[in-house]
């Protein structure tokens, strides 16, 4: 199952990983065999529809909105380099996900003692990764706003292949064997990791309202 930290702790929702969806996806499939051809306007469809979840990858991976959106700047331009690569047909998520990553870990070897600088995603329920909270209790809100920076605090404690697979299985909603091929590792390796960020989440978020931690799971 997926971590019920993140499932709390968001409650505004994901941006689910839907890389079955993005295979039956007429319009970005046919705009990215334009883009391969060159056609720039083409290009530009691909990065709508893939900017937020890249933006909130990218955030959650990094911390902080600045290194966010400077390294969804580089990863499509990547994107745009390596397009000729991608087969179409591929799971273009997947692929758009290991590019993201790489770019991710380049970034992040520039910015060392990040832990205190984990912010919450606070540009609403997009960027965030869920729908925006007109309708609910402004008190409702706020308690999911917080949980949402806890979580991201809490982000900032996990080792870096930790947080990947934690981020990518349970916030970003991919399977196991999804997260594997992403990251270039055994399934055993991402439910290992996946566990133990599970764990740490919990209990950093446990200790910081007071309460025992459970223990950590992984599937």
């Amino acid at each position: 199952m997926a971590g019920d930290v993140a499932n709390i702790a968001l409650t505004t929702g994901k941006l689910a990983a839907c890389t079955a969806a993005d295979s039956r996806d007429d319009v970005l499939e046919q705009s990215i065999v334009l883009a391969r051809q060159g056609d720039l306007d083409a290009f530009d469809v691909i990065i709508r529809r893939s900017e937020r979840r890249v933006v909130s990858l990218a955030w959650r991976i990094l911390g902080n909105e600045d290194d966010a959106r400077d390294t969804a700047q580089e990863i499509f331009l990547r994107v745009f380099r390596y397009l000729g690569s991608y087969r179409v047909g591929e799971d273009f998520s997947a692929w758009l996900y290991r590019i993201a990553i790489n770019a991710c870990r380049d970034a992040m070897r520039g910015s060392r003692g990040r832990a205190e600088r984990f912010e919450p995603l606070e540009s609403g329920g997009e960027l965030a990764g869920g729908q925006a909270d007109s309708g609910s209790r402004p008190e409702d809100a706020i308690l999911r706003a917080q949980q949402r920076a806890l979580v991201m605090r809490a982000l900032g404690q996990l080792a870096d292949r930790e947080r990947e697979a934690f981020v990518l299985r349970d916030l970003e909603g991919l399977t196991t064997d999804e997260v594997a091929s992403v990251l270039g590792m055994k399934a055993v390796t991402v439910r290992s990791y996946v566990s133990t960020a599970r764990t740490k989440v919990r209990r950093y978020c446990a200790a910081a309202i007071g309460e025992p931690g459970p223990s950590g799971d992984a599937s």
